[in-house]
């Protein structure tokens, strides 16, 4: 049945994107109408596009089961995998974001960039192993092993649902600006463009597809980021104090920029922010699916081995290519709009990583990076969508209202039709979003996960005292003081809804929001004598040999 509407769909779509750059000069070029039509760019692109409609139609072949769907029957390998973690990480928020953020503030965007790749040890030391030995397809399989399934696979998948939807906003805005920036398009019509794209790889490719755009991905972002870097740093003789000392000159807070500014200015802020990019990493819902991949634990470390490696270096690249784009790029006149220098960047505040790519190699590597940072929103979007599918369809639909009594057919029609939910969702929010910076979005979206996922889950795996109730009150806690806590923040409150003041007066939630989290989970599981907590206590043991040996994770993983 996939291959059948495989062999209808995925050749009508390619037709589509073949007629993008004729929809493009029919558009609306709204805020980039001087800039000229890049038709090597538009090139590139359609051929990533092409190369990844065929990888989906070849996973769609071999996608035939449930454990292929969600894990690609858990047949990729510690290295494959550890590109593919790299892949689906390193998002439109890193290269577009993060690169703007030093562009603008210099040592603090070197901070917010760093505080990304610290949770990778967490990862590597505490959880990898463990998350592969418990684990099937989900959070939810490790967080309910030894509790109450239904009510923790409800709040697991209402979690997982909330980082999703906020992460999907950050892609969603990054993609409607880059096709913004290349085709002309309405920001509209590139957002709903991701979005089909998006449901075509997840429904008919699954994991296996997902994979693959993910890796290809990943060497294309490591293999564009370092040539533009060598680029970036031969204009400056290749001294890093040329280019600092150029920065300096150049950007109109002056040496400032060396030191931390506005953006660590508070210290709650501060420490705010950095738990929440720090724990969140090891609760995003895309990125723990991945263990699941892997054929046994040991694998799953050499994964993040390998991710946490890829991801350091090309962050650091990153933060190079952002200093060297405030003399390249802001001291440039053909970048701005109206050809005013610091005046409005073409294409907006997320673009100075495109335009930097354009001085240093022209047309011809503008639309080879433009290709690669389309393939890093496809690559992450097609992730978040499998994420989120698979919390619908496997913890909502087969376990708690089926309770475990369906089909692998019917869960997998499921999977589908949320896949499809999902991008319908993502394009509405990546709309209404438009104006917000993507790098400070994925903050709140860390804050999320680390305040609603990572108490329980590691709670789940290391405290024998934890129980049903201490969980499900801690993780709704949790999950709902941050959601509640970013709603009432200056990014939404002030910015999107536009009331005058925010109620909540820090930009990040972790501190207040885990910190409770941690506190109900831990009171309300030591309150609680009923005999399903002692139920509960007395099955930690059978979990721990698990986790620390895989004991039954082969079976588990065949069924």
């Amino acid at each position: 049945m996939i291959r059948h509407h495989a062999k209808i769909i995925l050749p009508a779509l390619a037709v589509l994107l073949a007629a993008a750059p004729a929809l493009a000069a029919a558009g609306d070029l709204g805020a980039v109408e001087k800039q000229p039509i890049n038709l090597s760019a538009i090139g590139m692109f359609l051929a990533f596009v092409l190369l990844t409609l065929g990888i989906t139609y070849w996973a769609a072949t071999r996608t035939r089961s449930a454990s292929d769907f969600y894990t690609a029957g858990g047949g990729i390998t510690g290295f494959q995998n550890g590109l593919a973690i790299a892949g689906d990480y390193m998002s439109a928020a890193t290269l577009l974001g993060l690169s703007s953020l030093v562009f603008a503030k210099g040592f603090d965007g070197f901070i917010y960039t760093i505080s990304f790749f610290v949770g990778w040890p967490i990862i590597l030391f505490l959880m990898a192993e463990r998350l592969r030995n418990l684990g099937r397809f989900t959070f939810a399989d490790i967080a309910s092993y030894r509790l109450d399934q239904s009510k923790i696979r409800t709040f697991a998948a209402m979690g997982s649902l909330a980082v999703v939807c906020f992460y999907l906003i950050v892609q969603m805005v990054g993609a409607g600006q880059l096709i913004k920036l290349l085709f002309g398009l309405d920001y509209a019509v590139a957002v709903i463009l991701v979005g089909v794209l998006m449901v075509v790889y997840v429904t008919f490719g699954g994991m296996i597809a997902t994979t693959w755009v993910q890796i290809i991905k990943a060497c294309l972002m490591l293999g564009g980021g370092a040539l533009l870097t060598l680029l970036a740093l031969h204009h400056f003789g290749f001294s890093l104090e040329a280019m600092a000392t150029s920065a300096v000159a150049s950007h109109k807070e002056g040496i400032k920029i060396m030191g931390p500014g506005s953006m660590l200015a508070d210290p709650v802020s501060a420490v705010s922010m950095s738990l929440g990019l720090v724990f969140g990493t090891a609760a995003l819902p895309h990125i723990m699916m991945r263990f699941f991949t892997v054929p046994n634990a040991r694998e799953a470390r050499k994964s993040v081995f390998v991710a946490s490696g890829i991801i350091g270096f090309f962050f650091l690249l990153v933060c190079i290519l952002g200093m060297a784009a405030i003399t390249i790029v802001g001291t440039d006149p053909q970048f701005f709009e109206g050809g005013k220098v610091g005046g409005k960047l073409l294409g907006g505040g997320n673009m100075p990583i495109m335009h930097l790519s354009k001085a240093l190699g022209g047309d011809l590597f503008l639309g080879f990076l433009s290709a690669v940072a389309f393939a890093t929103i496809l690559a992450v979007v097609s992730g978040l969508a499998l994420a989120g599918a698979s919390a619908i369809s496997h913890d909502i639909y087969a376990r708690v209202i089926k309770k475990g009594q369906c089909s692998e057919k019917e869960e997998l029609r499921v999977s589908k039709l949320a896949s499809l939910l999902l991008g319908a969702l993502g394009v509405i929010l990546g709309i209404l979003f438009e104006k917000q910076n993507v790098a400070f979005l994925v903050g709140l979206t860390f804050g999320i996960a680390a305040s609603a996922n990572f108490p329980i889950l590691i709670l789940s795996m290391y405290w024998k005292g934890l129980t049903t109730k201490g969980a499900l009150w801690g993780g709704l806690a949790g999950l709902i003081s941050a959601v509640t806590m970013v709603i009432l923040s200056k990014a939404v409150w002030v910015v999107v809804l536009e009331n005058p003041a925010p109620i909540f007066p820090y930009e990040h939630p972790a501190l207040f929001s885990m910190t409770l989290a941690f506190l109900v989970t831990i009171t309300v599981s030591k309150l609680d004598k009923s005999a399903q907590a002692s139920a509960e206590i007395a099955a930690f043991d059978d979990q721990y040999v698990r986790s620390q040996t895989g004991i039954g994770a082969a079976a588990a993983s065949s069924h």
